[in-house]
Protein backbone atom coordinates (compact mmCIF):
# COMPACT_ATOMS: atom_id res chain seq x y z
CA UNK A 1 0.00 0.00 0.00
CA UNK A 2 1.45 3.19 -1.21
CA UNK A 3 1.88 5.61 1.87
CA UNK A 4 -0.06 8.58 1.94
CA UNK A 5 1.20 12.33 1.53
CA UNK A 6 -0.34 12.84 5.09
CA UNK A 7 1.10 10.54 6.64
CA UNK A 8 4.37 12.78 7.60
CA UNK A 9 2.58 16.10 8.45
CA UNK A 10 3.76 17.63 12.06
CA UNK A 11 1.92 15.50 15.07
CA UNK A 12 2.58 19.13 17.05
CA UNK A 13 -0.02 20.80 15.59
CA UNK A 14 -2.45 17.13 14.71
CA UNK A 15 -2.51 17.20 18.92
CA UNK A 16 -2.92 21.19 19.37
CA UNK A 17 0.30 21.68 21.13
CA UNK A 18 0.79 25.12 19.46
CA UNK A 19 -0.17 28.53 20.64
CA UNK A 20 -0.10 29.93 23.92
CA UNK A 21 -2.07 31.17 26.89
CA UNK A 22 -2.80 34.98 26.77
CA UNK A 23 -4.81 35.28 23.55
CA UNK A 24 -8.07 36.83 22.88
CA UNK A 25 -11.37 35.66 24.08
CA UNK A 26 -14.39 36.06 22.81
CA UNK A 27 -17.04 37.35 25.25
CA UNK A 28 -20.82 38.73 24.85
CA UNK A 29 -21.71 41.78 27.20
CA UNK A 30 -24.78 43.25 27.31
CA UNK A 31 -25.63 41.38 24.01
CA UNK A 32 -22.56 42.41 21.91
CA UNK A 33 -19.26 40.33 21.45
CA UNK A 34 -16.57 41.85 23.29
CA UNK A 35 -12.12 40.70 22.81
CA UNK A 36 -10.78 40.20 26.00
CA UNK A 37 -7.65 38.90 27.36
CA UNK A 38 -7.52 35.72 29.05
CA UNK A 39 -6.07 32.01 28.92
CA UNK A 40 -6.65 30.41 26.07
CA UNK A 41 -6.25 26.79 25.46
CA UNK A 42 -3.67 25.57 23.30
CA UNK A 43 -6.42 23.59 21.41
CA UNK A 44 -7.87 27.04 20.55
CA UNK A 45 -5.00 28.69 19.45
CA UNK A 46 -4.33 25.45 16.85
CA UNK A 47 -8.11 26.16 15.83
CA UNK A 48 -7.58 29.74 14.75
CA UNK A 49 -3.97 29.27 13.39
CA UNK A 50 -4.10 26.01 11.66
CA UNK A 51 -7.53 25.23 11.55
CA UNK A 52 -8.02 22.25 13.47
CA UNK A 53 -6.94 20.08 16.56
CA UNK A 54 -7.99 17.20 18.19
CA UNK A 55 -8.41 16.30 22.04
CA UNK A 56 -7.67 13.01 22.95
CA UNK A 57 -9.77 10.30 25.53
CA UNK A 58 -12.34 12.93 25.98
CA UNK A 59 -14.57 10.73 27.14
CA UNK A 60 -13.89 7.60 29.17
CA UNK A 61 -14.39 4.04 27.17
CA UNK A 62 -17.42 3.65 29.69
CA UNK A 63 -18.53 6.38 28.42
CA UNK A 64 -17.95 5.65 24.98
CA UNK A 65 -19.86 2.34 25.29
CA UNK A 66 -23.04 3.66 26.36
CA UNK A 67 -23.09 6.60 24.48
CA UNK A 68 -22.58 4.33 21.31
CA UNK A 69 -25.12 1.91 22.78
CA UNK A 70 -27.70 4.58 22.91
CA UNK A 71 -27.12 5.51 19.24
CA UNK A 72 -27.50 2.45 17.73
CA UNK A 73 -30.55 1.78 19.20
CA UNK A 74 -31.88 5.02 17.40
CA UNK A 75 -30.59 3.70 14.40
CA UNK A 76 -33.17 0.39 14.78
CA UNK A 77 -36.06 2.81 16.63
CA UNK A 78 -36.29 5.96 13.89
CA UNK A 79 -36.22 5.02 10.17
CA UNK A 80 -33.42 7.51 8.13
CA UNK A 81 -34.72 11.24 7.75
CA UNK A 82 -35.11 12.53 4.25
CA UNK A 83 -32.60 15.58 3.78
CA UNK A 84 -30.64 16.49 0.73
CA UNK A 85 -29.09 13.00 0.17
CA UNK A 86 -29.24 10.13 -2.16
CA UNK A 87 -31.17 7.53 -1.33
CA UNK A 88 -28.98 5.15 -1.24
CA UNK A 89 -26.75 6.99 1.86
CA UNK A 90 -29.44 7.82 3.86
CA UNK A 91 -29.09 4.73 6.00
CA UNK A 92 -25.66 6.10 7.19
CA UNK A 93 -27.23 9.18 9.06
CA UNK A 94 -29.30 10.22 11.91
CA UNK A 95 -30.12 13.97 12.65
CA UNK A 96 -30.86 16.31 15.50
CA UNK A 97 -29.21 13.36 17.96
CA UNK A 98 -29.49 16.21 20.94
CA UNK A 99 -33.20 15.42 20.84
CA UNK A 100 -33.35 11.71 20.47
CA UNK A 101 -30.22 10.95 22.93
CA UNK A 102 -29.83 12.35 26.41
CA UNK A 103 -26.38 10.95 26.13
CA UNK A 104 -25.88 12.73 23.10
CA UNK A 105 -27.14 15.96 24.23
CA UNK A 106 -24.70 15.43 27.43
CA UNK A 107 -21.62 14.22 25.42
CA UNK A 108 -21.95 17.80 23.03
CA UNK A 109 -21.49 19.99 26.20
CA UNK A 110 -18.27 18.01 27.20
CA UNK A 111 -16.05 20.61 29.69
CA UNK A 112 -12.93 20.07 27.44
CA UNK A 113 -15.04 20.67 24.37
CA UNK A 114 -16.82 23.83 25.37
CA UNK A 115 -13.39 25.41 27.08
CA UNK A 116 -11.93 25.11 23.55
CA UNK A 117 -14.18 26.09 21.50
CA UNK A 118 -15.70 29.13 23.99
CA UNK A 119 -12.43 31.31 23.68
CA UNK A 120 -13.30 31.71 19.29
CA UNK A 121 -16.88 31.39 19.54
CA UNK A 122 -18.17 33.19 22.10
CA UNK A 123 -19.11 32.33 25.67
CA UNK A 124 -22.83 32.02 24.46
CA UNK A 125 -21.92 29.52 21.31
CA UNK A 126 -24.59 26.80 20.57
CA UNK A 127 -24.88 23.52 18.94
CA UNK A 128 -26.57 24.38 15.37
CA UNK A 129 -26.61 20.92 14.10
CA UNK A 130 -26.00 17.33 15.25
CA UNK A 131 -25.60 14.39 13.10
CA UNK A 132 -24.84 11.08 14.19
CA UNK A 133 -22.96 8.89 10.81
CA UNK A 134 -22.22 5.67 10.86
CA UNK A 135 -20.27 4.47 7.92
CA UNK A 136 -20.13 0.74 6.84
CA UNK A 137 -16.57 -1.11 6.24
CA UNK A 138 -15.81 -0.43 2.33
CA UNK A 139 -18.73 1.68 2.16
CA UNK A 140 -19.76 4.39 -0.54
CA UNK A 141 -16.85 6.04 -0.71
CA UNK A 142 -14.05 3.25 -1.17
CA UNK A 143 -10.82 3.97 -2.19
CA UNK A 144 -11.16 7.12 -3.51
CA UNK A 145 -12.16 8.67 -0.08
CA UNK A 146 -14.69 11.99 -0.20
CA UNK A 147 -14.26 14.95 -1.95
CA UNK A 148 -12.70 18.27 -1.02
CA UNK A 149 -15.20 20.57 0.58
CA UNK A 150 -16.13 23.50 3.13
CA UNK A 151 -19.04 23.02 5.30
CA UNK A 152 -19.80 26.73 5.92
CA UNK A 153 -18.57 29.35 4.47
CA UNK A 154 -16.24 31.33 3.49
CA UNK A 155 -16.91 33.14 6.42
CA UNK A 156 -14.39 36.48 4.86
CA UNK A 157 -14.04 35.13 0.88
CA UNK A 158 -11.32 36.84 -0.56
CA UNK A 159 -10.49 36.61 -4.22
CA UNK A 160 -6.80 34.19 -4.79
CA UNK A 161 -3.45 36.49 -3.54
CA UNK A 162 -5.17 38.57 -1.03
CA UNK A 163 -3.87 36.61 1.88
CA UNK A 164 -4.96 37.39 5.58
CA UNK A 165 -2.90 39.18 7.75
CA UNK A 166 -0.99 36.96 10.54
CA UNK A 167 -1.39 40.11 13.18
CA UNK A 168 -5.07 40.20 13.16
CA UNK A 169 -6.29 36.75 14.54
CA UNK A 170 -8.69 35.08 11.82
CA UNK A 171 -12.51 34.89 12.45
CA UNK A 172 -14.19 31.90 13.71
CA UNK A 173 -17.77 31.51 12.98
CA UNK A 174 -18.38 27.95 13.37
CA UNK A 175 -16.59 24.30 14.28
CA UNK A 176 -16.87 20.69 13.22
CA UNK A 177 -16.86 18.52 16.12
CA UNK A 178 -16.22 14.55 15.57
CA UNK A 179 -16.87 12.68 19.01
CA UNK A 180 -15.35 9.19 17.93
CA UNK A 181 -16.97 6.30 18.87
CA UNK A 182 -15.16 3.87 17.79
CA UNK A 183 -11.37 3.66 16.33
CA UNK A 184 -11.13 5.41 13.37
CA UNK A 185 -7.37 4.83 11.63
CA UNK A 186 -5.98 5.59 8.43
CA UNK A 187 -7.07 2.82 6.94
CA UNK A 188 -10.72 3.61 7.80
CA UNK A 189 -10.94 7.01 6.07
CA UNK A 190 -10.46 9.43 8.92
CA UNK A 191 -11.51 13.00 7.63
CA UNK A 192 -8.24 14.71 6.43
CA UNK A 193 -7.98 18.51 6.69
CA UNK A 194 -5.51 21.23 5.14
CA UNK A 195 -3.72 23.27 7.90
CA UNK A 196 -4.11 26.97 7.21
CA UNK A 197 -6.53 26.49 4.15
CA UNK A 198 -9.34 27.95 6.34
CA UNK A 199 -7.96 31.44 6.41
CA UNK A 200 -7.59 31.53 2.35
CA UNK A 201 -11.04 32.64 2.33
CA UNK A 202 -11.90 30.15 -1.19
CA UNK A 203 -13.38 27.63 -1.41
CA UNK A 204 -11.41 24.11 -2.76
CA UNK A 205 -10.46 23.67 -6.09
CA UNK A 206 -13.41 22.08 -8.08
CA UNK A 207 -11.07 20.54 -10.35
CA UNK A 208 -9.50 18.85 -7.79
CA UNK A 209 -12.14 16.93 -5.84
CA UNK A 210 -10.57 13.83 -5.08
CA UNK A 211 -6.77 14.94 -4.95
CA UNK A 212 -4.68 13.23 -2.52
CA UNK A 213 -1.56 15.57 -2.92
CA UNK A 214 -3.79 19.12 -3.28
CA UNK A 215 -1.86 21.46 -1.34
CA UNK A 216 -2.52 24.93 0.31
CA UNK A 217 0.53 27.39 0.22
CA UNK A 218 2.81 24.16 0.82
CA UNK A 219 0.67 22.41 2.88
CA UNK A 220 -1.02 19.03 2.27
CA UNK A 221 -3.80 16.92 4.05
CA UNK A 222 -3.45 15.99 8.13
CA UNK A 223 -5.43 12.93 8.91
CA UNK A 224 -7.74 13.62 11.71
CA UNK A 225 -7.25 9.56 12.75
CA UNK A 226 -8.01 8.63 16.74
CA UNK A 227 -9.02 6.13 18.76
CA UNK A 228 -12.44 6.04 20.42
CA UNK A 229 -13.26 8.93 23.37
CA UNK A 230 -11.01 11.47 20.87
CA UNK A 231 -12.94 14.75 20.07
CA UNK A 232 -11.80 16.54 16.42
CA UNK A 233 -12.29 19.89 16.10
CA UNK A 234 -11.99 21.99 12.60
CA UNK A 235 -13.33 25.32 11.59
CA UNK A 236 -16.16 25.17 9.23
CA UNK A 237 -14.12 26.50 6.19
CA UNK A 238 -11.63 24.51 6.17
CA UNK A 239 -10.65 22.56 3.34
CA UNK A 240 -11.69 18.64 4.14
CA UNK A 241 -12.86 15.42 3.15
CA UNK A 242 -12.98 11.67 3.64
CA UNK A 243 -9.59 10.57 3.55
CA UNK A 244 -9.28 7.23 0.87
CA UNK A 245 -9.74 3.86 3.07
CA UNK A 246 -7.25 0.84 3.35
CA UNK A 247 -8.04 -2.88 3.20
CA UNK A 248 -8.13 -2.47 7.25
CA UNK A 249 -11.51 -0.56 6.97
CA UNK A 250 -14.12 -1.17 9.37
CA UNK A 251 -15.97 1.54 9.20
CA UNK A 252 -16.42 4.84 10.77
CA UNK A 253 -19.05 5.85 13.99
CA UNK A 254 -18.99 9.24 15.71
CA UNK A 255 -21.41 11.88 16.49
CA UNK A 256 -20.99 15.13 14.84
CA UNK A 257 -21.46 18.38 16.40
CA UNK A 258 -21.68 21.46 14.84
CA UNK A 259 -21.34 24.59 17.12
CA UNK A 260 -21.91 28.52 15.79
CA UNK A 261 -21.94 31.72 16.97
CA UNK A 262 -25.04 33.09 18.64
CA UNK A 263 -25.71 35.04 15.74
CA UNK A 264 -25.84 31.75 13.50
CA UNK A 265 -29.15 30.27 13.39
CA UNK A 266 -29.72 26.27 14.71
CA UNK A 267 -30.49 23.88 11.75
CA UNK A 268 -30.84 20.91 14.19
CA UNK A 269 -34.48 20.56 12.41
CA UNK A 270 -35.51 22.02 8.69
CA UNK A 271 -37.36 25.01 8.56
CA UNK A 272 -40.19 23.87 6.87
CA UNK A 273 -40.39 22.14 10.31
CA UNK A 274 -39.63 24.48 12.64
CA UNK A 275 -39.85 28.06 11.94
CA UNK A 276 -41.30 31.58 13.25
CA UNK A 277 -44.00 32.12 10.75
CA UNK A 278 -47.72 32.41 10.59
CA UNK A 279 -49.68 30.07 8.25
CA UNK A 280 -50.96 33.23 6.56
CA UNK A 281 -47.16 34.48 5.65
CA UNK A 282 -47.06 31.12 4.67
CA UNK A 283 -49.27 30.80 2.54
CA UNK A 284 -48.96 34.63 1.01
CA UNK A 285 -45.35 33.36 -0.28
CA UNK A 286 -46.51 30.38 -2.44
CA UNK A 287 -43.98 28.11 -4.26
CA UNK A 288 -41.93 31.01 -5.11
CA UNK A 289 -38.39 29.86 -3.84
CA UNK A 290 -36.76 33.49 -3.21
CA UNK A 291 -40.12 34.36 -1.21
CA UNK A 292 -40.35 31.95 0.97
CA UNK A 293 -36.50 32.02 1.80
CA UNK A 294 -37.09 36.05 2.42
CA UNK A 295 -39.27 35.11 5.03
CA UNK A 296 -36.48 32.63 6.54
CA UNK A 297 -38.35 28.86 4.76
CA UNK A 298 -34.67 27.93 3.22
CA UNK A 299 -34.27 24.38 1.45
CA UNK A 300 -32.23 22.06 3.35
CA UNK A 301 -28.31 22.04 2.59
CA UNK A 302 -25.75 21.26 4.89
CA UNK A 303 -25.69 20.94 8.91
CA UNK A 304 -29.14 19.25 9.15
CA UNK A 305 -31.39 21.07 7.46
Amino acid sequence: MTTPVWIGCARAVLEGRIGAGGDAVIKRIRGYLAVRRGDVPQASAAIEAQGYAVLRQVFAPDEVAKLAAQLRAVYESDPPDVRERPDWEREDFRYAMLNRSALAQQAVGHPRILETLEPLLGDDCHVIANTCWRNPPNGRDGDRGGFWHIDAGPHVPRPEGVAWPDSVPYPVFAIGAHLLLQDCPLDCGPTGVIPRSHRSGRTPPRDQPFADDLEHEGAVAVALDGRAGDVALFASDIWHRRLPTGPGDTGRFFLQAHYGRRDIAQRLRTTAEVNQVSPQAIERAGTDERARSLIGLHAPMFYDG
